[in-house]
């Protein structure tokens, strides 16, 4: 038996009824060349495990709660035998054609080791609110050799990206030690160094906003341009940035984070100081700054 081209990998927690959801719009897809990896934080009933085993080409596994996804995504990785590897909330609804349009421009566009798309927002029930997430201004500007206009900037939609095993191979897979969607965040930034990316400008998810979403409070967010320091420090140290560069995206770090002046004036202070000692330093940061704090409503 030939291996499956794409491994799909779903973290899922306690949410039964939208796990159904999120797999039912799996195996709707027009294509159908794809195993379905279900990895189950801890969920403290056998719910789940029910749901799957009701599917014959879902592979169910339950690990002890960590508290996040990147332990599960982890644990999926491994466990994938597909070419390309995708990611999916267990809260989250692919189009019918979402496989089909990725695998396609994989598989003509072989300098390309990733392609994401935007997504339209549904609500609990499942209805759009017409609102798209992800879509930039100018389409290229997430789109081919993006690493040093991606940190600070913007991110990847966790439920779009398509990307290749062997570039995974290569970056390895998410850290477990950063907490909830700064793990995220940091694993497609951390990727952007190692393939270029292919953006299309469709919404091929319904990305779902309800009251138990996986998502970070803002007084945490505040920490994420941090948490990106510590991949730009590594990647200083192993020569796959020089200092010109190191100090190009740091920058773009501090502008991130004066950026978020109003959610709190003394903890940001507090970890601008911890991304640079001498970031007032740059009257363009200082300007920003007086923007945000006197004149952005």
């Amino acid at each position: 038996m030939t291996n499956p081209l794409v491994s799909v990998i779903i973290p899922t927690y306690d949410r039964t009824h939208f796990l159904k959801l999120t797999i039912d719009s799996i195996l709707n897809q027009t294509f159908q060349d794809f195993e379905i990896i279900v990895v189950d934080d801890g969920t403290p009933n056998e719910n789940n495990l029910v749901i799957c085993s009701k599917y014959d080409n879902v592979k169910y596994i339950k690990i002890k709660n960590s508290g996040g996804p990147a332990k599960p995504r982890n644990v999926g990785i491994k466990e994938s035998q597909g070419k390309y590897l995708a990611f999916v909330d267990d809260d989250d609804v692919w189009l019918p054609t979402k496989l089909e349009k990725q695998v396609k421009i994989l598989e003509q566009n072989p300098d390309f080791g990733l392609v994401h798309s935007c997504c339209e927002v549904i609500n609990e029930d499942g209805i759009s609110q017409n609102i798209i997430v992800g879509r930039p201004g100018n389409p290229d500007v997430k789109h081919g050799d993006v690493k040093m206009r991606m940190m600070g900037n913007w991110t990847v939609m966790m439920p779009t990206p398509l990307i290749r095993k062997s570039v995974i191979d290569v970056f390895g897979g998410f850290n477990e030690n950063i907490p909830g969607t700064f793990a995220d965040v940091e694993y497609w930034t951390r990727a952007s160094f190692y393939t270029k990316f292919y953006y299309l400008d469709l919404p091929l998810v319904h990305y779902r906003i309800h009251a138990n979403n996986m998502s970070s409070d803002k007084l945490t967010d505040i920490q994420l341009p941090n948490c990106l320091k510590v991949v730009l420090k590594m990647f200083l140290n192993e020569y796959i940035i020089d200092k010109v560069e190191y100090k190009y995206l740091l920058n773009n770090l501090i502008r991130s984070q004066i950026k978020m002046f109003h959610l709190s004036f003394f903890k940001n202070i507090h970890f601008l100081f911890k991304l640079d000692r001498m970031w007032f330093l740059r009257f363009s940061n200082v300007k920003l700054m007086i923007f945000i704090l006197f004149f952005k409503k």
